[in-house]
């Protein structure tokens, strides 16, 4: 008896060896996610986060954006069998950036999945953020979030990441959902240039909600009343959306040159013009996500004959896409960062009084 207890302590010490570093793992683990948690400003993420995700609001939203984009799946399906049954099977399927075609093609019947995103994504962002700041101050919990120990700008700073994770969720998951649809319907997976092409495209379309996220916090930050912020915000989208490029062909009719003297003068006058139109962060946005998906884009600017002559027409690697697109989204994030940047000065100054 006296060596079956021995035997049992040496297995016990033994257990207790092996196990030891995974207690003290599995501590350490639970001690920072504690901190983690108990941090106040992933503890007001977490909280704007669930309150957007319980919002009716933005619920109708995303049930909007889905069903618009399913329904630009089901379109794009339907161009692609109908080309495939006028021409050869084979030429089809030998196609540059087939599966890439779910989301730029269309049958007419609606617009393609880039068109529905570049459309009602402002609409997004916007409503995530037209009302983050003066709703808080007008119901006053603004002052008592404020009368606790945490600094100013972690409210700021965790309604906008708040919001952007929502964002992100909800583009991955619907990009992902069109392309998992896509293998099911069409039998094709992507390759690994087109799988990187729409993960390249989903971040994009990311920064140019979250440029439009901004410019709701911004007006958030600057008006008192949500309904204020709310309008100017979609006055601002209605202007690029449709009245920019009004004005700018005005411009063109108005500083057209009467009599083109050589080639440089205008090749000039069209790049002045497409430098305008690219003041336009739908422009940006389109431009981007167009030479991201089409892979046959080589150039978005004016080329002469002599430039073309020579030229290949094969499709463009990844990498040469992102440095053709690289402007627009250093164009998109500058906008991005600027209307934040706006929106946390003011915050700062800002004085916050209870009613």
């Amino acid at each position: 008896m006296a060596k079956v207890g021995i035997l049992k302590r040496l297995n016990r010490d033994k257990l207790q060896r092996v196990w030891q570093p995974f207690r003290k793992w599995q501590a350490e683990r639970w001690s920072r996610r504690t901190k983690k948690e108990q941090h106040p400003f992933w503890a007001i993420v977490h909280k704007e986060a669930a309150d957007y995700i319980h919002s009716w609001r933005i619920n109708i939203l995303f049930a909007i954006i889905g069903l618009t984009c399913l329904g630009s799946l089901y379109t794009a399906v339907s161009a692609i069998r109908d080309a495939a049954e006028d021409t050869e099977a084979s030429d089809v399927l030998q196609t540059s950036g087939l599966f890439l075609k779910l989301f730029t093609v269309s049958d007419g019947t609606l617009p393609t999945f880039i068109s529905f995103v570049a459309f009602l994504g402002p609409l997004l962002g916007i409503a995530l953020g037209f009302d983050a700041i003066n709703s808080e101050r007008n119901k006053g919990t603004l002052v008592r979030m404020l009368a606790q120990p945490i600094p100013r700008d972690y409210v700021l700073n965790a309604k906008f990441v708040a919001a952007l994770s929502v964002i992100s969720v909800l583009f991955f998951m619907l990009g992902f959902l069109v392309m998992g649809l896509g293998i099911l319907i069409t039998g094709i997976p992507p390759t690994l240039e087109e799988f990187w092409r729409i993960l390249f495209f989903l971040i994009s379309s990311i920064v140019y909600v979250a440029f439009w996220l901004n410019l709701g916090i911004l007006f958030s930050v600057r008006f008192k009343q949500a309904a204020t912020s709310a309008l100017a915000s979609i006055a601002v989208w209605l202007f690029f959306s449709v009245f920019y490029s009004m004005i700018v062909q005005l411009l063109v009719r108005a500083t057209a040159p009467s009599s083109v003297q050589n080639v440089e003068e205008l090749l000039g006058y069209q790049s002045f013009i497409q430098n305008v139109m690219r003041l336009s962060p739908n422009h940006l946005f389109t431009e981007a996500t167009t030479t991201l998906l089409s892979p046959s884009v080589r150039t978005l600017g004016p080329l002469t004959m002599e430039q073309v002559a020579g030229a290949i027409p094969s499709p463009l690697p990844l990498g040469q896409s992102l440095l053709l697109i690289w402007p627009q989204l250093t164009g998109l994030i500058a906008l991005t960062a600027a209307c934040f940047g706006l929106s946390y000065v003011w915050f700062m100054r800002q004085e916050i009084r209870s009613r």
